[in-house]
């Protein structure tokens, strides 16, 4: 790609820091609420219906606001990475996590967040060519090890048949987040978002009329909720913060945040769908803070 192929670089002063790690840890806390608010979803919509009724609501709210503050379209040469964002984190990842939630809990599911850290980091110093120092990749290895660790755990320490979806969401969602991290340094972040949904609109709405006629809808309050919450929290709203945080304090150091999402994602497994924890879950949560507190502290 043309024109934007360095990285954004990570806000100066110690403001800009705080400012883009409160708005990446607000994305990091929508996130962790996507698997529960998935699963309450697919009670009421099948896993197709769900992430292409998901897609259009979202990219619905996406248009109002671009249409209402009179947003040109974005060049050219911006279309290609809008592309990825959209294939990656806006069809790729929602499909591939929903599918593997029909046979894997949230506690499993959450392996893939507890590496989407350092495989974003990953796509980050291949696609910028920023580099992360070496005690970096030590804390990040130490956090995702502790993350999966836990996960496993969590699952009972089998592998479940969702395993090759969850890992292809990973790679597609990494490659979303670098893209749309690095895009977020020539436009604002809801704009990065709003244009890879609005690009996936047609997809969307097609995916939803076929995918209604087939799957049987069953309306619970739960499912409502959780579909509006997919659509307006995680995919609008996450991405958004998510961005901006990123464009600000660097894509790398940001993807070490979300160490935490797995275990905000039990806590609300627990609280939302009555899943129980294991008295390892404090010792892992400190052990995963300590890592971030680690990655935020080492420079490229």
């Amino acid at each position: 790609m043309s024109g934007t192929s360095a990285a954004p670089a990570p806000a100066s002063g110690a403001s800009g820091t705080r400012g883009g790690t409160f708005l990446a840890v607000l994305g990091v806390v929508a996130f962790s609420l996507t698997f529960p608010s998935t699963a309450w979803g697919l009670e009421s919509f099948g896993p197709w219906s769900l992430v292409a009724v998901r897609g259009t609501l979202a990219a619905l709210i996406a248009g109002g606001f671009l249409l209402a503050l009179h947003v040109p379209v974005p060049a050219r040469r911006h279309w290609s990475g809008l592309a990825v964002v959209g294939g990656g984190v806006v069809v790729g990842f929602p499909l591939l996590t929903t599918l593997a939630l029909e046979t894997s809990t949230t506690s499993h599911a959450a392996v893939v967040v507890g590496l989407l850290p350092l495989t974003t980091a990953a796509f980050a110093a291949v696609r910028t060519g920023r580099r992360p120092s070496r005690a970096f990749w030590l804390a990040a290895l130490a956090g995702a090890a502790v993350v999966i660790a836990f996960a496993v755990r969590q699952s009972g320490g089998t592998l479940s048949s969702g395993d090759l979806y969850l890992f292809g969401a990973l790679l597609v969602c990494a490659a979303g987040y670098t893209e749309g991290g690095r895009l977020a340094g020539v436009m604002p972040g809801w704009q990065v978002v709003g244009w890879a949904l609005i690009g996936c609109l047609p997809l969307a709405v097609t995916g939803a009329a076929v995918a209604l006629s087939f799957e049987p809808v069953r309306l619970t309050a739960h499912g409502v909720i959780g579909l509006g919450w997919v659509a307006a929290g995680s995919t609008f709203f996450g991405l958004y913060v998510w961005y901006r945080g990123m464009a600000s304090i660097g894509i790398a150091r940001a993807s070490q945040l979300q160490l935490a999402q797995p275990v905000l994602t039990l806590v609300w497994s627990v609280l939302l769908l009555g899943e129980h924890l294991t008295p390892a879950a404090p010792v892992a949560a400190v052990a995963v803070l300590v890592c971030i507190a680690v990655t935020q502290r080492t420079g490229t």
